[in-house]
């Protein structure tokens, strides 16, 4: 059977950076307090104009370079958002034009936070069977376009960013399983109104991030605990084969009660959420090039991914990188 690897990655993030003194200035809030309670000190924030897409086109275009293709080469594009530029065309075939690989398979997918590993797996199926040789995955956000700005509690998560990979057919295994879940009886915990089917409920009609955290956080920990187990599980692996961890980043005292679940200390798990807050589906393809690029992921290195949205869904992965 054929397998995937990843040949590529790449990322981008907006130019305008809106650190924790920016917000004090905002709302009631504090640098102190954002930090203790989330790990965050400062988020990138889209330009006015700067759409999802044109983000996304940054890091696809930095991911092909890193994996010495060209958008020709490209043959199935698959696009996370929770955040896209119209409700159609969808993100990957507005990409797809862009890049110009024109016939290739194009579709986004929206699974909140989860959407970049949902992407992945659908990719690497299409890769490993045959049905594409070479297919760029994104995760791409603006979400502070979806942001209410007079909530602390979430406006001091949430920014924006892009993230990319591309995946290639290779003879050895570089994707060795995902696993993807959800539960949609958590539905009113973390969700953003404004659908087509919203308008009885004014609350619901809202066109903003609304978040239970604490419950959020309970749920979040423990399933993403069962989820990366679930992964070492299906390839016979204990947790001490892993060499990185990339865990979504959507506040640090998450990421530190998961690896403290993993047993793996601090120093083995990429964290950016410090300098990028929670991009939402491209926080782990953000994660994850940041790791490749400054040299601590190294070619032959076990990865393990994971993430968890509002929906609720999740989803992980165990990478030969």
């Amino acid at each position: 059977m054929t397998h995937s690897r990843i040949a590529g990655t790449g990322s981008y993030l907006p130019e305008k950076v809106l650190t924790n003194f920016d917000l004090e200035k905002m709302m009631d809030t504090s640098d102190q307090w954002i930090r203790e309670r989330t790990g965050i000190e400062r988020r990138h924030i889209a330009a006015s104009g700067e759409t999802t897409v044109d983000l996304a086109e940054r890091a696809a275009r930095a991911a092909l370079d890193a994996a010495g293709v060209r958008p020709a080469d490209v043959d199935f594009i698959a696009f996370g958002t929770t955040t896209p530029d119209m409700v159609f065309p969808n993100c990957g075939a507005l990409l797809q034009a862009r890049l110009g690989c024109r016939g290739a398979a194009a579709f986004s997918v929206e699974t909140a936070c989860s959407g970049f590993m949902y992407a992945l797996s659908i990719a690497d199926k299409f890769v490993r069977f045959g049905d594409a040789r070479r297919a760029l995955v994104i995760g791409a956000e603006t979400l502070s376009r979806i942001t209410d700005w007079g909530d602390r509690s979430t406006a001091v998560l949430f920014a924006d960013g892009a993230g990319a990979v591309v995946l290639e057919a290779a003879e050895a295994p570089g994707i060795l399983s995902t696993h993807l879940h959800a539960d949609g009886s958590y539905k009113d915990l973390l969700y953003c109104g404004g659908g087509l089917a919203a308008g009885s409920d004014p609350a619901k009609a809202r066109r903003v991030i609304t978040m239970t955290g604490s419950e959020v956080f309970k749920i979040a920990v423990s399933t993403l605990g069962r989820a990366m187990d679930e992964a070492l599980a299906a390839n016979a692996l204990d947790r001490s084969a892993v060499d990185w961890l990339v865990p979504h980043q959507a506040n640090l005292r998450i990421i530190q009660a998961t690896a403290r679940k993993l047993d793996m200390p601090m120093e083995r798990v990429i964290t950016t959420v410090q300098d990028h807050g929670n991009t939402s589906a491209a926080s782990v393809p953000l994660a994850l090039d940041v790791g490749v690029r400054d040299g601590r992921i190294k070619r032959g290195d076990l990865l393990l991914l994971e993430a968890f949205g509002g929906g609720v869904t999740w989803g992980s992965a165990l990478i030969r990188y």
